[in-house]
């Protein structure tokens, strides 16, 4: 060897000793196999990190590194792909895994790309809900058909407390239904099969007192029947099945314009849409008790259902009071059930849009304000010439529908109480003013109670939903 070794890393050698051998033998034979060069390449340890190596594995792994939050998670990823701690140390210069993961960390810019947009899994089923509210109006068509069979005056009373009992029976029962058919559609048969004639019974025992003659009695046990009948189905998704079976009222109704049945017609086919609906119910029930039983599912509490109840008997209250004094308004109400039911699919899938979309608290509260708004007035505005259309005052008809779209929202969310202790509070407050005949009189006391009521609810929907957590 002769001249100066440089053995500082990076040097012209590339940290490489060469050691050429003397020859002080004689050269002999050798195999085939052997090496002719007599020189023995020495490689030197390295006294710090390949810069250039490290900087090729960051651009390989540019698009997994920029997403990390922490070099730990580096290090997991060089785990994950096998990296073991000798290649580490002689390729890289990095005495272990923790120290490559840190400088590939710094070297790598952070980036957090946005994923991929997924589906929306509160898309609402269009045809579905408004199927939904077509048939809340179409038992109607059986009050038409009948009208000349009965007395309003007289016979009003009884089919209305029947019909509120029914009403907040229903919801009632629905919900539990619902809670057991999160265990299996079975339980939830069972529940239905229970509740639904149990409703019945009792909502036409209450109109007993108000009949005053057989066919009163006869009249509310029928309506009681088909409510109870009719929220089977409307449990269950069976729509059709209901649409199908209330076919004579529509087909009755239909020829009322040009045609008189007569009294006998007139009350078989109420009559026949009555059978068709039980017999739906009955089919149904049967499927669904059919189903294999779920073991160990706990029973809900009753009392987890009992503002549902009471809502639903506050909401009856409230639409019997416009209905008192706009008809016509009661049925655009019932109508817009359809849509409602649709808005709160879309006010559902809007959330979680919003909470994609935000970093901070404060900025979701802020879309889901804008969201709770954007559906409110999305199904009020159609309500206004709804309203002008049929005669109705849209200063009280826009309040209540607010108030009751409002309280549907909250119970979707299981929030049941707020809805039911203010929509409760409105309803005797606007009926206290219109048995009572003080100021300023039955549809301007609904007007005020509605509005307060659906600015409460608002407000109240507005703290709960307002957090991240109601729809993560």
């Amino acid at each position: 060897m002769s001249g100066p070794l440089s053995l500082e890393p990076g040097g012209s050698e590339q940290d490489t000793l060469a050691l050429r051998l003397s020859e002080t033998r004689p050269p002999r034979r050798r195999p085939r196999w052997a090496c002719d060069d007599p020189t023995v390449a020495l490689r030197l340890p390295r006294h710090g990190p390949d810069e250039e190596a490290v900087s090729r594995l960051a651009a390989e792994l540019a698009d997994r590194i920029g997403p990390a939050v922490h070099p730990y998670e580096v290090a997991a990823l060089l785990e994950a792909e096998g990296l073991p701690a000798s290649l580490i140390k002689e390729r890289y210069g990095h005495p272990d895994l923790f120290s490559l993961a840190a400088a590939l960390y710094e070297q790598v810019p952070r980036a957090f790309p946005e994923p991929a947009p997924a589906a929306d899994p509160w898309r609402p089923d269009t045809v579905r809900c408004l199927l939904r509210g077509v048939l809340f109006a179409l038992p109607g068509l059986a009050y038409l058909l009948t009208a000349p069979l009965w007395n309003a005056g007289r016979h009003a009373p009884a089919l209305i407390v029947a019909g509120l009992l029914s009403w907040a029976w229903g919801q009632a029962l629905g919900h539990r239904a619902h809670l057991r058919r999160a265990t299996g559609r079975r339980e939830a048969g069972r529940t239905l099969r229970a509740g639904a004639p149990a409703g019945a019974v009792l909502a036409t025992a209450a109109a007993v007192p108000l009949a005053g003659s057989g066919p009163v009695v006869l009249a509310a046990a029928a309506q009681s029947l088909y409510l109870a009948a009719a929220g089977v189905l409307l449990v269950l998704a069976r729509e059709r099945l209901l649409l199908a079976a209330l076919s004579p009222l529509v087909a009755g109704a239909a020829v009322l314009p040009w045609w008189e049945p007569g009294g006998p017609l007139r009350a078989g086919l109420a009559a026949l849409a009555l059978l068709g609906t039980l017999a739906a119910t009955a089919w149904a029930l049967r499927a669904a008790l059919a189903a294999p039983a779920v073991p160990g599912g706990a029973r809900p509490r009753l009392r987890w259902s009992l503002p549902y109840g009471l809502f639903g008997l506050a909401a009856g209250l409230l639409v019997l009071l416009e209905g008192r004094e706009e008809p016509y308004a009661v049925v655009v109400l019932t109508v817009s059930m359809g849509p409602a039911e649709w808005l709160l699919y879309r006010y559902r899938g809007l959330s979680v849009a919003a909470l994609r979309a935000t970093a901070t608290p404060a900025g979701f509260l802020l879309r889901s304000a804008g969201v709770l708004s954007v559906c409110l007035l999305g199904y009020l505005l159609p309500l206004l010439p709804a309203a002008l259309f049929t005669g109705a005052t849209p200063a009280v008809l826009l309040p209540l529908a607010a108030a009751l779209w409002t309280a549907l929202l909250l119970q979707a969310f299981g929030a049941a109480w707020p809805s039911a202790v203010i929509c409760l509070s409105a309803a005797g407050g606007a009926g206290a003013v219109t048995l009572l005949g003080l100021p300023p009189g039955p549809a301007g006391a609904l007007a005020l109670c509605c509005g307060a009521a659906a600015l409460c609810l608002w407000a109240c929907a507005l703290l709960l939903l307002g957090r991240p957590a109601q729809h993560a």
